[in-house]
């Protein structure tokens, strides 16, 4: 084997395996200090993707698992702040995959085209022992609004629970800021296009009227590189 091939390997093998970490605040107990707290972040990360947040229930996971509600909330303290954990536990992965993906890379025009294609498409990486990555995905379009447009939000925004997707953020407007010095608005682009992609994949599979017909996966990120290249043109 060559030793390009040995090392992508090492690294695929290594994040394969590794787990984030997320603020404390969003759980009671850490999950994966248990056999029961990986059950209950790994099942119930599924039965979200398959019920959605206002089917889903605590009671449902237990049944599921084989445990008692009770000991469901030894964990978290409601399906909200699990919800959290699994879209906060989603960005710090996008960030691992975009480090790991640009790590050769001195261009910050090659490193935003990674970034685009990761906010378009996803983790360039789909495996993951912990938590599949997959079904993250999948979370994150189609309920992390459901996560934030709360009442609660501010109190949460100054606990710290954010953390993963502001520091993915950080990441993509400091790369705008490195291609254009002069542009006013790298952070508000950045999350712009973060939370808009989200938004169009939600969009191209459940409400098309939204969008155009062409607008595949492919087109999208045509449609998001023509949109942030030109908003920081200096032409």
């Amino acid at each position: 084997m060559r030793y390009q091939d040995s090392q992508k390997s090492f690294m695929e093998n290594l994040l394969n395996n590794i787990k984030m970490e997320v603020h404390d605040n969003l759980y009671l107990k850490e999950p994966f200090s248990s056999e029961l707290g990986s059950s209950i972040v790994q099942e119930g990360a599924i039965l979200i993707c398959n019920l959605g947040m206002e089917n889903f229930t605590f009671k449902k996971l237990a049944v599921h698992i084989g445990v008692t509600e009770a000991a469901v909330y030894r964990y978290f303290e409601n399906k909200h702040m699990l919800l959290l954990y699994l879209t906060a536990w989603y960005w710090a992965w996008m960030e691992v995959n975009y480090v790991y993906a640009t790590a050769n890379l001195e261009s910050s025009k090659a490193r935003l085209s990674i970034a685009m294609k990761l906010m378009v498409n996803g983790p360039v990486f789909m495996k993951n022992a912990h938590i599949d990555p997959e079904n993250l995905r999948s979370i994150v379009v189609n309920e992390s609004l459901k996560g934030y447009l709360t009442k609660t939000v501010d109190v949460e925004h100054e606990s710290g629970i954010f953390a993963q997707v502001y520091n993915f953020g950080e990441r993509i407007s400091e790369l705008i800021y490195e291609i254009n010095p002069t542009y006013p608005f790298p952070k508000t682009l950045a999350y712009t296009v973060i939370e808009s992609s989200l938004l169009h994949a939600f969009n191209a599979k459940h409400l098309p009227g939204m969008t155009e017909k062409s607008l595949d996966s492919e087109n999208r990120l045509v449609f998001f590189e023509d949109l942030i290249l030109k908003a920081i043109s200096n032409d």
